[in-house]
């Protein structure tokens, strides 16, 4: 028998699991899962609470508003943006106004 049809050898179990949990959410009225990491679903759902909407709205808008990228890294970029984005509203709202001209250009 060649080798190029010999079988893979079988995962060992000290391989850990996959971090990702996968769940079911329903985006424009069809239901798909999504994975993603623990700490993404926990700032979903954050983000969800504090707009007043159900995950299954939030993930629906957001799929709605994404390119060509998959729904999971569109749900990933949103959660980046929109905790940016608050970081920076504080920011500004705080800090004083910090040039970006320097003279060191």
């Amino acid at each position: 028998m060649s080798t190029a049809w010999q079988r893979r050898p079988r995962r060992d179990n000290d391989v850990p699991p996959s971090t990702l949990v996968i769940r079911n959410v329903v985006v424009a009225g069809r239901r798909t899962s999504v994975r993603l990491e623990p700490a993404m679903w926990e700032a979903l759902h954050d983000i969800a609470r504090r707009m007043e909407l159900t995950i299954h709205d939030l993930v629906t808008d957001i799929a709605r508003q994404r390119t060509a990228s998959s729904l999971t890294a569109a749900i990933r970029v949103y959660i980046v943006d929109f905790y940016r984005a608050a970081f920076l509203g504080e920011r500004l709202m705080t800090a004083e106004p910090v040039s970006l001209h320097d003279g060191d250009c």
